[in-house]
């Protein structure tokens, strides 16, 4: 689901530069010699159905750096910091806080399910 979510809000980033990018009393070529730059943030922290996630991403031309974190089934909470410029090309590091940890002598049908 959080990839979705990730993969909406690039597209929707991709459209509306391509919006920007039409003829509106602009040239198409002022586009092409701007200087993007945006910052954006959310966070999800759902009590009932623990769903914890978060991200933020800031760009400044073409200098793009951002961090996505998430609470995984197991247990772990993960922490993706990743980065993109012409010169190192994207680069990411990935950690895994925590210990896996799974129902023992249980069946999941007997796991209470939260949609």
């Amino acid at each position: 689901m959080f990839k979705i979510i990730v993969l909406v809000a690039c597209l929707a980033v991709v459209a509306s530069a391509r919006y920007l990018a039409v003829d509106h009393g602009h040239h198409h070529d002022d586009y092409h010699h701007s200087h993007p730059k945006y910052k954006f943030e959310y966070s999800v922290k759902d009590s009932h159905t623990h769903d914890h996630k978060s991200q933020w991403e800031h760009r400044d031309g073409d200098v793009v750096k951002g961090q996505y974190t998430l609470d995984e089934a197991d247990g772990t909470h993960r922490v993706v910091d990743y980065s993109s410029d012409h010169k190192g090309g994207f680069q990411v590091h990935v950690q895994r806080n925590g210990h896996a940890h799974h129902p023992h002598g249980e069946s999941y049908v007997k796991i209470d399910q939260h949609y």
